[in-house]
């Protein structure tokens, strides 16, 4: 017994093994829930059902962030809030991204819930592979956060001033190696990623990839590319490798109900770039003050973090709102 207590309490990067354990096994039994239980059958998410998950994901999210505070310590809890809501305000682009990849791919909205729930799965993946080797690069060259931190202010700054584009989905290099390495059908069969389809040159059944997993892949790769953003900003918020990755996995793991209902109001968000880039910018600051002056406080980082956000999203509301009444009467 004593040798299990130990083997489990085994530090790895920085927290006991059983503290990734508990969060591993919470995830999962997150996602066999969400899939077994409360998405057994495809079917088009309401929004009144589409919110009462975000708000059971937030809560679950909630109530992490309050035990990490009462065991790791009050600065640990605000650091993991700070960057659970960077994380889940960065996320706002990649919802946008998401709504494009499906109707780029023809893809009908009872599905799409089948295709993001894959996607968190290897979102899960990638950012513990890209954190893991973040949290190595900072404690071998502990000057790599400050070009992390340089990253985020120059980030900052080219969201606030560059024009909306939209991503040029037909060109993703990922896509084009699919299609030219494998047989791709426009036919959806269900939640099927695959089918089996006559060859047209010799006539019997061959594996097709259907519409499904190309926007499986597309979405795969948006969120590789925006984890260059997010990814970095939590390092600068915290090194703590364990809040990094469970404030990235939390935010993640709700976006996905919070798309079905942010959909319907993304017009409503379309000044809080300018928020967001405040963020940015304050995090990779707050970095370089932390190595040459002193660290600043938790609550500091998470009340102006808050503040800017909340801002932005009232400003943007209302914004948006007076531009609908002006073209209204235009």
């Amino acid at each position: 017994m004593n040798s299990i207590s130990g083997f489990l309490m085994m530090p790895l990067e920085g927290q006991p093994l059983l503290f990734w354990l508990g969060f591993i096994l919470l995830v999962l039994t997150l996602m066999v829930v969400d899939l077994k239980i409360l998405n057994r059958r495809d079917h088009v998410a309401g929004l009144g059902e589409s919110v009462k998950l975000t708000l059971g994901y937030f809560a679950i999210a909630s109530l992490f962030g309050i035990w990490v505070w009462r065991t790791m310590g009050a600065d640990s809890g605000m650091d993991y809030f700070t960057a659970y809501f960077v994380e889940q305000s960065l996320s706002l682009d990649n919802i946008f991204v998401m709504s494009l990849v499906f109707a780029y791919f023809k893809i009908p909205s009872q599905f799409h819930h089948r295709v993001l729930f894959w996607g968190i799965i290897g979102v899960i993946v990638f950012r513990a592979i890209m954190i893991g080797a973040g949290a190595a690069l900072i404690h071998h060259f502990d000057w790599v956060l400050l070009v992390f931190a340089a990253f985020l202010i120059f980030t900052g700054i080219k969201l606030a001033t560059s024009k909306d584009e939209h991503p040029a989905i037909e060109e993703n290099k990922v896509i084009k190696l699919l299609k030219k390495y494998m047989h791709v059908t426009t036919t959806i069969d269900g939640h099927r990623f695959f089918v089996k389809e006559p060859h047209f040159e010799h006539g019997h059944l061959v594996l097709h990839a259907t519409p499904l997993l190309l926007a499986l892949v597309t979405i795969e790769c948006a969120d590789i590319i925006f984890a260059f953003d997010s990814v970095p900003a939590v390092f600068a918020i915290t090194t703590d490798t364990f809040i990094v990755y469970t404030s990235n996995i939390f935010a993640i793991v709700g976006l996905r109900a919070m798309y079905f209902v942010l959909t319907a109001i993304i017009h409503r968000f379309s000044y809080m770039n300018y928020a967001l880039s405040l963020v940015l910018v304050m995090i990779g600051l707050k970095a370089f003050y932390a190595h040459f002056v002193g660290k600043v406080p938790a609550w500091m980082s998470l009340s102006l973090t808050i503040g800017i956000l909340v801002g932005g999203f009232v400003i943007s509301f209302l914004k948006t709102k007076s531009d609908e009444k002006k073209r209204r009467s235009a």
